[in-house]
């Protein structure tokens, strides 16, 4: 998204939790770019504190009392004519990078003669599953896609449940990354046309995955990036997908605070 635009842009503006925030403060600095990046002021001191490394401008709100949407237009105008808004999901780029990632990880499972019979994908603003379910559906269609969202902020579900774009308060959920309040209008088309299925778990849930990832896979994963596991553990757990199927799902996010990490971890263990 930001190569595309490099050659006239005087600057990038987005806003984001993280970890888009460190995606475009990154690639401009790497284009020789300013970036200015809208975060909460409650956004995790590891995201933040990469973003900044990475050069971009950081500026706060507050993620309850105030809207994003707004809070980009009042900072634009303070910006060098010629600043380009490039935002964490609803753009035909950003969605075509993260769709990569399906790419990606059906051509290896083909080149070993393997088929998903599903597909669990975290889901904030769509823009991830957006990307993955158009390269899946491509490469592989008969593979169901299925998006998991915080049970506080189950807006991606109400949306394709009602057949438009639903808009809720900032949920108060672990998964900082999937804080949105409403799905765009071009992940909203892509979801309804290609995404089977909108699940939500809780906060409880996400800490179990958190768990399992550290002890059994030797990974740190942030809450957002388990949302994928607890939806297929869920839906094992419930019988709605069978025993035996081929079950593929995206890890999105290890970008945690050590210290906030393991309080999260420490409060799912039983009590000594």
């Amino acid at each position: 998204a930001v190569r595309h635009c490099k050659d006239t842009a005087t600057g990038i503006l987005t806003y984001s939790s993280g970890n888009h925030a460190q995606a475009i403060a990154l690639a401009s600095k790497l284009h020789g770019i300013p970036a200015t990046i809208i975060m909460p002021k409650d956004a995790p001191p590891l995201k933040l504190k990469a973003t900044q490394s990475y050069g971009g401008n950081v500026i706060f709100y507050d993620r309850y009392t105030e809207k994003r949407d707004e809070v980009a237009t009042r900072v634009k105008e303070t910006l060098p004519k010629g600043t380009v808004f490039v935002p964490p999901y609803d753009h035909k780029y950003v969605i075509a990078g993260q769709g990569t990632v399906g790419k990606e990880m059906i051509d290896d499972l083909q080149s070993e003669s393997i088929t998903l019979d599903y597909l669990f994908v975290c889901v904030g603003g769509g823009g991830l599953i957006s990307g993955i379910s158009l390269a899946a559906k491509a490469l592989s269609p008969q593979t169901k896609i299925i998006g998991v969202e915080p049970e506080a902020g189950n807006d991606a579900q109400q949306s394709l449940e009602q057949g438009r774009i639903v808009h809720i308060e900032t949920p108060r959920t672990i998964a900082d990354g999937a804080q949105t309040q409403h799905l765009g209008n071009l992940t909203f088309a892509i979801m309804k046309e290609h995404v089977s299925q909108m699940i939500t778990v809780t906060d409880e849930e996400l800490v179990d995955g958190m768990k399992f990832f550290g002890e059994r896979m030797k990974m740190v994963v942030e809450p957002t990036g388990c949302l994928g596991l607890a939806g297929l553990r869920k839906m094992v757990k419930s019988g709605e997908v069978a025993k035996g199927s081929c079950c593929g799902v995206v890890i999105s996010g290890g970008n945690v605070d050590m210290k906030r990490y393991c309080e999260l971890i420490s409060s799912s263990l039983p009590s000594s």
